[in-house]
């Protein structure tokens, strides 16, 4: 997990061990998610399948407890999006030239959050886990974490002000959609890049 040549917040990379879980697919959609709450929040309304967005932490841990689910840890988040912890520096692909194939980004989202699922899927079948949205998951952030992290399913500091984000969004660049770049931002905050998925 992590990298020793990104930001330094992804230094050291370190060896992790987890648990079996399962994954959702996609991103949780403003269908889905006005189905189980009665409301949608999201500033890009009129899409059903694309993702949700403009929900706090509260709001999507609140959503995957209700569906039987969780948020993901950062551990699980990474996993996944490098397909079992392959080596790849986007999900599905360690080559830039190839990263309008799996995810929505700055170069191609036309400005916007775009269906869940329209992309190529990383190794696991699982789609957007690059671009989109960016993705709440359960850990509280502190840039210095990874530096002594347990070995076997870490779960993030015990406590915290920023909640950890993962994967990047329909705004971004390519860097920020690496599967070891680690974003943050505070629990309460409602962002039309943010939503998130759940595990089990």
């Amino acid at each position: 997990m992590g990298s020793n040549n990104g930001e330094p917040d992804e230094r050291p990379m370190h060896r992790v061990c987890l648990d079996d879980f399962y994954f959702d697919i996609h991103e949780v959609t403003q269908d889905s998610f006005e189905k189980v709450t009665g409301k949608n929040s999201s500033y890009f309304k009129g899409c059903p399948g694309c993702p949700v967005e403009q929900v706090d932490w509260t709001e999507a841990s609140a959503y995957c407890k209700k569906e039987g689910k969780r948020l993901p840890t950062e551990a699980e988040w990474e996993y996944a999006a490098r397909a079992g912890g392959r080596p790849e520096e986007y999900a599905g692909t360690s080559d830039e030239e190839q990263l309008g194939d799996y995810a929505w980004f700055g170069n191609n989202s036309d400005s916007k959050t775009n269906m869940v699922g329209q992309k190529k899927p990383n190794g696991l079948n699982l789609y957007d886990m690059s671009g989109n949205v960016w993705e709440w998951v359960a850990d509280w952030y502190d840039a210095n974490y990874y530096q002594q992290s347990p070995e076997q399913n870490p779960m993030g500091p015990s406590t915290g002000t920023k909640r950890v984000l993962r994967g990047g969004s329909w705004f971004n660049n390519s860097n920020f959609l690496r599967t070891t770049n680690r974003g943050y931002d505070a629990p309460g905050s409602r962002v039309f890049l943010i939503g998130f998925r759940c595990a089990r």
